[in-house]
């Protein structure tokens, strides 16, 4: 048989945690298993006493006691990495609050529909990405996927080149490279005089 292992968290340090450890005591975890912090739970950055949890407070056959499901996550996802750290241990899962205890088929069943609509959830984000994409370059000109605008004005090199400038010196006027200067006459089918590439 395994320890009650709880965890409190509240999201400002103005806010008080004695009725969830209230709570938590009550329900028979003893203040040594006792895990508190006041920070955000939008992310699972800055919360060490969470990772303390996860990663040496519990063990094969323990059971994480929360209020709510709130309480330990803020999003699907942040609910199935923990959930899946629960599970590869061997510990299970109950809040107070809710119809949520893994160590029942009821509570397993909630789990595996949470995985489920976390993937559904995933694909659904993929697809709207890439309907969103393929809309923008269905824009033409408009899409902000037509790639990088050029940074060579051509009808710039083709003016100082009639004007008598070499790709050296053009190169020099606009600030870009030489070979960007031969290039942009290669692609035209027209270059530099000979003198001038000789200069």
């Amino acid at each position: 048989m395994g320890e009650l292992i709880g965890y409190a968290r509240v999201s400002s340090k103005g806010q008080n945690l004695q009725s969830q450890i209230d709570a938590l005591t009550d329900a028979g975890v003893q203040q040594e298993h006792l895990y508190c912090e006041k920070v955000s739970g939008t992310t699972r950055a800055g919360r060490t006493e969470l990772e303390d949890l996860l990663s040496r407070g519990i063990r094969k056959g323990d059971t994480v006691v929360c209020v709510r499901l709130d309480r330990l996550a803020r999003s699907t996802r942040d609910l199935l990495q923990i959930a899946e750290t629960l599970e590869d241990k061997g510990v299970h899962l109950r809040c107070l609050e809710q119809p949520i205890d893994t160590t029942t088929p009821e509570g397993r069943l909630f789990f595996t529909m949470l995985a489920a609509f976390g993937q559904f959830e995933t694909e659904i984000r993929k697809e709207r990405q890439r309907e969103g994409i393929e809309a923008a370059k269905a824009r033409g000109p408009q899409s902000p996927f037509k790639g990088r605008p050029a940074s060579i004005d051509a009808q710039k090199i083709a003016l100082l080149h009639q004007q008598g400038m070499t790709p050296t010196e053009i190169a020099k006027e606009l600030g870009i490279a030489r070979s960007s200067v031969y290039r942009l006459f290669s692609k035209r089918g027209a270059a530099p005089k000979t003198t001038q590439y000789a200069r």
